[in-house]
């Protein structure tokens, strides 16, 4: 490795390492182009200069567009990232002929993946390329500040801090202690600031605790005629209006209410035939109800029953005579129905 002044290299890097046109050409890159640098050796043509650029400028872009999205400049994971790829190019404009670059440039890569993918990146600094871990007592240090009230203030500084000790891990490798120094020298400017800023740093106030709006109780009917075929009430019975009626209520149920806590439901059927029969039929239609609601999303808890004929809509007195007839079984038709009630809370 051919290192001069590295320190002064490093810090003129550090705050505008790829520069403006980096962050043009970005903006024209895939976010999933492939993420190696060429071989060392390869790394003696413009082509190939010009391809590793093009990975620097996409992750950098990646990382604007991160924070772009509301991911603050000073977030812990977004700082590592950030400075991960900067001591990647660091090294990359130095010749560094080993395989730092790389494996920093890949730690940026991970980082952002898990951030473009809203999980979680973990807190954990790894010693990528074999490093040796310096310095223990800084390790200890930005360990303890993570859990430190004032952390939010210091993540940034934590964060590059202790990759600047992986940086010096490296360096030992190739150098010996004269090129790892300067390094241990930035992660200790970075302790410093972090445990200023943390002690300066006041947690911001709880957030008031949101008020839950009060349950609701929804109740009403869906025309056992518009769900089912005649005599039907098993899952192939149903009507595709009737798939159709069930889809709309289960939309409506996850776009209307916040929590639902419980959902009743009670099948009927009007008076003709036997007793036993319109039991049997309005059960059996209920649990289809249910069945083909949960395969629909609805989780809430559900309870499902069948009553026959035994409670009428209220809407049918005036329909005299006991035999089926057209009109009578037409002039039945609102106690042929599932009743739903929804009791929850309304968004």
């Amino acid at each position: 490795m051919n290192h001069n002044n590295p320190a002064q290299s490093h810090n003129r890097n550090m705050a505008g390492i790829l520069g403006a046109a980096v962050l043009v050409l970005a903006s024209i890159c895939s976010p999933v182009m492939a993420q190696e640098l060429n071989a060392a050796k390869e790394r003696i043509s413009g082509n190939a200069i010009r391809a590793d650029h093009a990975t620097y400028e996409n992750l950098q872009g990646r990382i604007k567009a991160l924070n772009d999205g509301g991911i603050r400049v000073d977030d812990y994971h977004l700082s590592k990232a950030q400075c991960w790829l900067d001591t990647s190019f660091h090294e990359y404009t130095r010749n560094d002929r080993g395989g730092y670059p790389q494996a920093a440039l890949d730690e940026s890569a991970r980082i952002i993946r898990a951030l473009e993918g809203k999980q979680d990146p973990g807190n954990e600094t790894s010693l990528v390329n074999d490093a040796q871990r310096l310095r223990e007592d800084l390790w200890v240090k930005f360990t303890s500040l993570k859990t430190h009230a004032g952390f939010s203030c210091a993540a940034q500084a934590v964060a590059c801090g202790e990759v600047e000790l992986v940086h010096a891990g490296n360096e030992i490798h190739d150098g010996g202690w004269r090129h790892a120094k300067p390094y241990i020298q930035i992660a200790e400017d970075h302790l410093k600031k972090a445990e200023e800023r943390a002690a300066a740093c006041l947690p911001p106030p709880a957030p008031p605790a949101p008020v839950a709006p009060a349950p609701t109780v929804e109740r009403f009917d869906i025309s056992a005629d518009a769900l089912f075929r005649f005599d039907r009430g098993d899952l192939a019975g149903l009507l595709p209006a009737g798939k159709t009626r069930l889809d709309e209520l289960a939309a409506n149920l996850a776009g209307t209410y916040v929590k639902i806590d419980s959902i009743r439901l009670v099948g009927h059927t009007d008076r003709l035939g036997e007793v036993e029969y319109n039991q049997r039929l309005s059960e059996q239609r209920v649990q289809t109800v249910k069945q083909y609601l949960q395969g629909q999303g609805v989780s809430a808890p559900t309870e499902a029953i069948g009553v026959g004929e035994s409670q009428p809509s209220g809407k049918t007195g005036h329909c005299r005579g006991e035999r089926a007839t057209a009109a009578l079984t037409t002039c039945l038709q609102p106690d042929r129905r599932v009743s739903v009630e929804v009791t929850g809370s309304k968004r």
